[in-house]
């Protein structure tokens, strides 16, 4: 990958996997991992992590494509990340699948659609994800 230009790399320690501790060299970021569906306070799962980092790099994207098309309303993302079952043997094959809702303030749930559609072009996560997992889109 010599062509890419490097702006930006982050790192993550983790112990004990779904029943562990995730946290940065520095520990300016540090959570107890529990499995999904298991709520301990404090605590949060990969997939929340995933949502999290997805949800805010989506609609910062979002953002980028309201400023092209000149729409100043605020926007809020709703990002969920299911977990399904695929296994048809003893073996695990789970897979992710994402719900992006989206919410336009001010324009009308066609604009708001098209601009979903266009961010989701230019997202990092969304790209990455592409042809991996669905990833359904939503104006709300």
């Amino acid at each position: 990958m010599k062509f890419l230009k490097k702006i930006y790399s982050t790192k993550m320690i983790n112990t004990g996997g779904r029943n562990g501790e995730v946290h940065s060299p520095d520990h300016s970021f540090q959570m107890a991992i529990v499995p999904p569906g298991r709520r301990v306070e404090g605590a949060t799962n990969p997939e929340q992590l995933f949502a999290a980092g997805y949800s805010a790099c989506f609609n910062s994207a979002l953002d980028y494509v309201k400023q092209q098309a000149q729409v100043d309303g605020k926007s809020t993302i709703e990002l969920t990340v299911s977990v399904y079952n695929l296994s048809q043997t003893d073996l695990p094959d789970v897979q992710l699948g994402v719900e992006i809702e989206g919410h336009i303030e001010g324009i009308s749930l066609e604009e708001s659609q098209k601009l979903l559609e266009l961010a989701h072009q230019t997202c990092p996560y969304s790209r990455a994800t592409r042809g991996n997992i669905e990833v359904i889109l939503k104006a709300i």
